[in-house]
């Protein structure tokens, strides 16, 4: 992995962040599973594609992405006139690492009458070998669109398509891939938590296991979890997924308490992400400095990717249906 960068000592960083952001006329984007002192200082913090979204509507000639790589690759397919950078280019996803895209291909080609409905932690290669990009928030607006008559391969999330497959009685053929930091909460643990906070609702992530799903009182995407946090009624709710989105709930509901669901050595530490981890605001500052590491995509394999993104944007918004989805 990266180390962190050297030879900065004396430099107060922020103020040199906020000196090179206007002079790179650069955004900068934090997920909600980074550090609370990045989130603190980015433009824009959220889930990966909204960051994405948002970034493309700016006038910044420089995306500076917080987050993990298939987020910054995302960012540099909907937006590749601007400069993306990456604070730590080892920032990468175990969803990710889990469905090599040759793999993949030769999977698609082994299953000719299904189409790829494939969640957006993926690589960009995969991306271009897919049908439809979902996330986790717009996925069962997308297949509610598709007949059942269709055959589906969902990867590389399994905990999250099979949830998919149990709401919707479905039965897609899944990739077997996980998300090392939502595999991680311990069940046990859990049911202690919850023994000790009566009436506390849990608000989980699909990408977590059934075991913990089937605890949750609401269940969806970071964004989801966050509205869920400001609407509940009660005063204290468990939240299983990365903790750091805790911060971003303290900040805008300061009255209410936020338990980071445990995980099995009876807290949530085991379950920070490592990759956004990967990020600090003094390897932010060497990538607005030297305008490295950089993200550059083939513009054959951005426009390949940008159409199974494209199909997601459509489908999510209503207007394309399934009649005009073709395979990739």
């Amino acid at each position: 992995m990266t180390a962190q960068p050297t030879g900065l000592t004396g430099i107060d960083i922020r103020a040199e962040i906020d000196r090179l952001r206007k002079d790179r006329n650069a955004v900068i984007l934090a997920h909600y599973y980074q550090k609370p002192e990045i989130q603190d200082l980015a433009d824009y913090v959220g889930d990966s594609l909204e960051l994405s979204k948002k970034a493309a509507d700016t006038d910044a000639d420089v995306i500076a992405f917080c987050g993990v790589k298939f987020m910054a690759d995302t960012a540099k397919i909907l937006s590749p006139e601007k400069i993306v950078i990456l604070p730590d280019m080892d920032a990468g996803c175990s969803l990710e690492d889990s469905c090599p895209p040759q793999k993949f291909k030769a999977f698609r080609e082994a299953h000719p009458d299904h189409i790829a409905l494939t969640y957006i932690n993926c690589s960009t290669e995969v991306k271009a070998l897919s049908d439809v990009i979902v996330t986790s928030s717009s996925a069962e607006t997308i297949l509610a669109q598709i007949p059942k008559s269709q055959k589906i391969i969902f990867g590389p999330d399994r905990h999250l398509g099979g949830y998919l497959n149990r709401k919707f009685d479905r039965d897609m053929l899944l990739w077997p891939g996980v998300c090392i930091v939502h595999e991680a909460f311990s069940e046990t643990e859990l049911i202690k938590l919850m023994a000790q906070h009566p009436g506390a609702p849990v608000a989980a992530h699909p990408e977590c296991p059934p075991h913990i799903v089937d605890h949750a009182d609401y269940v969806g995407s970071t964004s989801g979890i966050l509205g869920f946090a400001k609407s509940f009624p009660g005063d204290t709710l468990i939240v299983a997924t990365e903790p750091h989105i805790i911060h971003q709930m303290q900040r805008a509901i300061p009255d209410k308490t936020f338990i980071g669901a445990p995980g099995a050595d009876g807290n949530c530490n085991c379950n920070i992400c490592p990759y956004m981890a990967l990020n600090t605001l003094e390897k932010l500052y060497v990538a607005l400095r030297d305008l490295q590491p950089r993200i550059e995509i083939e513009e054959g394999l951005r426009l390949r990717a940008k159409k199974s993104l494209d199909r997601m944007l459509e489908m999510a918004a209503g207007t394309v249906g399934m009649g005009d989805l073709g395979r990739a």
